[in-house]
Order: structure tokens, then sequence, then C-alpha cells
């Protein structure tokens, strides 16, 4: 059943109730929601008379961070483009708040160089973490990885750290760059030089987005954000020291990709609650891509299964969700959608397309291209948008209704034809009573309180 934006959204004031064929309660599996909890949306949002971000009645906002202003740590500017994002604990209540840029070599304000945390002098991007204290306030705020290259997302790990990845595939002596880009970096945000600036390169050279981690088999599962043909593949990485904390991850390991038996393309598949059993991993044959990218290497017979623009990727109960964020046949993908989220089961080796949104989609009103998506800690999802017009954070309940929870006041554009950036790293606080939100252009980190769990 595909359902256009309209008729899932409505006006995107309240959220009108939508039916996903019972696949949305596989979106929630082992979450709070499972028993009841978060079943309603919180109203319409409300003007907000500062300009910046407008929000539900008893919700409010505090700026953490501004582009452009000093970091606490003198060690320059705060960075453009705040990307991915997760609130990771700390002690004594607080919160490491570690945050991705993802400027590549135009990137307005780059990640300040630091000796000891600097992995390539012509890479712009990276990591800083603001530590937040029991209450909320910034404690601190400093670099945590730099001359990385378009850190766009990736995801937190069972011993609280993230790995940050790069998308892009730019090799050494390409646009000022001194070292081969596209891998996975772990970031301690607590002691950033504890986990220095080291590739990890057994998991892959490729346009990375996300990750998500079995808690159970520590197996490591990535997307690749590919808007071009050839599209991207979904991988897994099995570690050579699974869940050993820190570090572990520079053991090595082997990377696969997903082949789906019969299916070249999942954008062809368009009916939610459609599962394909028997799903393979297949090995991937240079994971450093030396000179072929990933996604061309020759996987032997069955070929292997692509997707256009996968991009959220998240664990809930015990499957992994994973984000395509649009597809368009004039691209040469399958079919046509605007969003897509994937269910894969490991143990019995089954996906499952839980959400389909489009593809007769009216592009003015919200809704179109999800990106970074979060649990929340009443059981639904937030999910933020990646499109055109308007920009917004939605929420997803468990009974299928979607509402829209924050937007973007800031305009980019001009009065008479305004333009809006992406939210990105959407996340919750440990303790769940702080939504945080970063509003990639101009780059601006929220912190959102208010009844979360009403």
């Amino acid at each position: 059943m595909s359902m256009t934006r309209r008729h899932v959204l409505g006006s995107g004031a309240a959220g009108v109730g939508i039916a996903f064929s019972g696949a949305l309660f596989e979106l929630f599996a082992g979450t709070a929601a499972a028993q009841g909890i978060g079943r309603w949306a919180y109203g319409p949002l409300v003007p907000d008379p500062r300009g910046l971000l407008d929000l539900p009645e008893g919700f409010s906002y505090r700026v953490l961070s501004r582009e452009g202003d000093p970091l606490r740590s003198g060690e320059g500017p705060v960075p453009s483009n705040p990307d991915g994002m997760a609130a990771l604990p700390g002690r004594s209540g607080r919160v490491a708040l570690v945050r991705n840029h993802e400027n590549r070599v135009t990137g307005r304000i780059a990640v300040p160089t630091v000796q000891g945390l600097t992995y390539d002098p012509g890479g712009k991007g990276g990591c800083t973490t603001l530590t937040l204290d029991a209450q909320g306030r910034v404690l601190s705020e400093r670099v945590s990885i730099a001359g990385t290259a378009v850190n766009c997302a990736g995801g937190h790990t069972p011993w609280n750290t993230w790995l940050t990845c790069e998308e892009t595939e730019d090799k050494a002596g390409t646009n000022g760059y001194t070292k081969d880009h596209g891998f996975i970096f772990e970031v301690d945000p607590v002691n950033p030089h504890r986990s220095g600036a080291v590739p990890l390169t057994a998991m892959g050279r490729f346009a990375h987005e996300a990750i998500a981690v079995d808690p159970a088999s520590g197996i490591v599962y990535e997307t690749e954000d590919a808007f071009q043909k050839p599209f991207g593949l979904f991988y897994r990485f099995l570690p050579e020291q699974p869940l050993r904390g820190h570090g572990s991850l520079r053991a090595g390991g082997r990377l696969q990709a997903m082949r789906v038996p019969g299916v070249p393309d999942l954008s062809v598949v368009q009916e939610p609650g459609a599962a394909f059993e028997g799903v393979r991993w297949v090995d991937v044959p240079d994971p450093l891509a030396r000179a072929t990218p990933i996604r061309l290497q020759d996987f032997g017979p069955g070929g292997i299964t692509h997707a256009q623009k996968l991009e959220g990727c998240y664990w809930g109960g015990r499957s992994v969700y994973f984000v395509s964020s649009f597809a368009h046949s004039a691209d040469g993908s399958g079919a046509d959608h605007y969003g897509q989220v994937w269910r894969y089961d490991p143990a019995s080796r089954r996906l499952t397309l839980v959400v389909v949104f489009g593809p007769d989609t009216d592009v003015q009103l919200p809704g179109e291209s999800p990106d970074n998506i979060c649990l929340t800690p009443s059981g639904g999802l937030m999910v933020c948008e990646d499109g055109n017009g308007a920009q917004y954070v939605f929420g997803v309940t468990l009974y299928g209704k979607v509402y829209s929870m924050a937007r973007n006041r800031q305009n980019i554009g001009t009065p008479g034809n305004p333009d809006y950036g992406e939210f990105a790293g959407v996340t919750f606080s440990p303790d769940g009573r702080t939504m945080y939100v970063n509003c990639y252009t101009p780059g601006t980190t929220f912190a959102v309180t208010g009844p979360w769990r009403r």
C-alpha cells in the first residue's frame, strides 16, 4: 500500500491517522509503545516569536550552539553543517552530545585542526562534543576529531562511543586531500585523544551514511548513501573482537553486502508488509575499494542488491531498521518513492518493507525524503526531513499517527522566495527528558524540553 504525503500528513499542523497495514507495529518492537505508551501527538505547532523553531504548546527550546560562535575550548569557531548526533551518558548525570559536521572542501567553517585529533589537514569535517550537566547547561564544547570529510551520520556503540561516517569516496590527491577518505572513525566523546583519528579500514571505504550495532552479537550494520547509479548497498561488518569495547573495532573483521534473492533494486518493492526470506550476505571482494567502488565490484553469480539513497539506520528490539530516503526512476531506480523504512531480522534472515511514502507526492507539503531517525522515549519515531520547502521533524506513533514535532523557521532564502535548512541528528538524552536536534543551515543545535511522557 503506497500512500501519498498528502494522505499521510494532511496539513502538517496536527497530524492525521493513517493506515500502515499493521506493519508499523514492527517499527517499535521491544519499546515502551508496545505496552500502549505514546499513542498521541502533542498538538499543533505554535509560531516562535524569535523565528527559530516552532514547537507544540508546552514545549520549549534552548540554543546550545551556533556556527561561528567561539568554541568554549578556545580551539576556534563552532564549525558549520552540524549533522548526525548522539547523546551519550556521562558521570554524575552529565551528557556528552557528540555532533558531526558534514563539511566538504567548500565548507563554510571547517572543524579546527587539533594536534593528535586530525586525520588529514586537507579535510574540513569532523566532530565536536558538548558536555552538558544534569540540568542541561553547557559545560564545555570542543573538537573530538578533525581532518575528516563529509561527516554525515553514524551511530553510537554499546560502550558509549560514536562511530562517525564519511560520506565520500575521494582519494588522496583529489580536492586537496592528502589521505584517502570514505571511512568510519571511532570517537570517544569523553576523552577524544583516547580514540585519536584512526580510520577503521576493515569496515569499508565508500560513501558511508549511518550505522547500527546489534547489542547481542556486536555486528555493525552500515548504509551507503549513493543517489546516482550505481546505487548503494546495505552492509554488515563482522568484527574479530565483537563487543570488546573501545578500540576493539580496530582489530578488523569481515565486511559483507546484503543480497536479497531476486531483488536487484529495493525501490521496486512498493507494498508495506512485503517480506523476503533467505537474505544472504556476500563477502566484499575489496573493502578498501582500491581500484573499483564496492558497489561496482563483482559479487559473483546472483549479483548484489542495490538501493538509492540509503540513510538512517537504527537498532530496535531484535532487528535493524534502515531508511531509503527516496528513489527516482529518472535516475535509474526501478520505481519511485519518497521514503522507505526497512526491517531486517537477523535471526530469521527476513527483510520486510515497513513503510512507504509516495510516489505521487506534492512537494509543497511536508514529509519528503526522511533522513535521520531515532526512537522516542515513549516508543515512537522521530524523523528528520531533508526535502524541499518547509522543513520539519516529524513524529510517528505506534498507531500510525504522523505529526509535526518541530518546524525550522530560520529563512536562509528571501522573503519572497524562502528557503529552509534541513533537520539532522535528532536524538534524546539518556533520561528521555530532552530531545536534541540540529538545524543544518544555519548551523544550530537545539535542546527541546516539554511533556514528553504526557
